[in-house]
């Protein structure tokens, strides 16, 4: 299992095998868990480790304990870099490219704040949870920047064009109730519930159904971000008669026929 240092990086809380699902932390509480690049290489390998592992079949991300999930960059290092660095070493290209590549769901549980780069980490997982406290948020206007890591683009297709405008250009937080009634967050979890426990509920029912046919569908679903309606619905069909293939479309179709529970082997 990978482990962090106290305050230093990315956290396997715990890795419940027998509901098949990670629980990821960010665990840099003293700088509310803002992103550096050493955070970022280690979020990306940790969750790029579990995406291999056939154990895995969902990953919730979050922060330790009580900390923000995500304060956003860090601002100490970004005060370094310069317009012919960003573009040397791809400033935050990583981040973007490492969630694209995932076929394991990943979900969102976000407690206290998500700003900036934060916010954009949780747009980029598949779900999100959020405790009703939580506050989200694009501050970049206050320091003279844009969002970088895909939030002017993921924020505008979810609320439009006029909101979006509206929530960058004044860098304001919003509350988890706005973000719902946008379809951002999922579900909002009471402050006194534990959001995390919640978000490992909705994780271990995803996990329960066969591992291809959920990297599918995610992947059709994905693609409908980035390509016209032709085209997706072109990938969509050939996704969906490649699962035809699969040993657990027939055993699905077989328990369903059969009027018993399909036992998935996730191939």
């Amino acid at each position: 299992m990978h482990t962090a240092n106290k305050d230093t990086g990315v956290l396997v809380v715990s890795s419940k095998q027998e509901a098949a699902v990670a629980v990821v932390e960010l665990n840099r509480a003293i700088k509310r868990n803002a992103l550096s690049q050493s955070l970022i290489n280690e979020l990306l390998q940790t969750l790029r480790e579990l995406d291999r592992d056939v154990e895995v079949r969902a990953i919730v991300l979050t922060s330790t304990g009580e900390s923000p999930f995500s304060a956003g960059a860090d601002i100490q290092e970004l005060a370094k870099i310069s317009t012919a660095d960003a573009y040397r070493i791809g400033w935050l290209k990583d981040l973007e490219a490492g969630f694209a590549t995932l076929r394991t769901p990943v979900i969102a549980a976000v407690r206290g704040f998500a700003f900036g780069g934060g916010f954009e980490v949780a747009l980029m997982c598949d779900m999100l949870y959020a405790s009703e406290n939580a506050r989200f948020g694009f501050p970049e206007i206050k320091l003279g920047t844009i969002p970088g890591a895909g939030g002017t683009q993921r924020l505008t297709k979810a609320v439009g064009k006029q909101k979006a405008m509206e929530f960058i250009l004044t860098g304001e937080p919003v509350t988890a109730r706005d973000m719902e009634r946008y379809g951002i967050v999922n579900k909002i979890v009471p402050a006194e519930q534990d959001v995390v426990t919640e978000a490992v509920k909705l994780a271990t029912r995803i996990a329960t159904f066969s591992a291809p046919a959920i990297g599918l569908a995610k992947q059709a679903i994905r693609t409908a971000e980035t390509t016209t309606l032709e085209a997706g619905l072109e990938l969509e069909r050939a996704l969906y008669y490649s699962s035809f293939s699969l040993a657990d479309c027939k055993e699905g179709i077989a328990a369903f026929l059969e009027k018993r529970t399909p036992g998935f082997i996730h191939e």
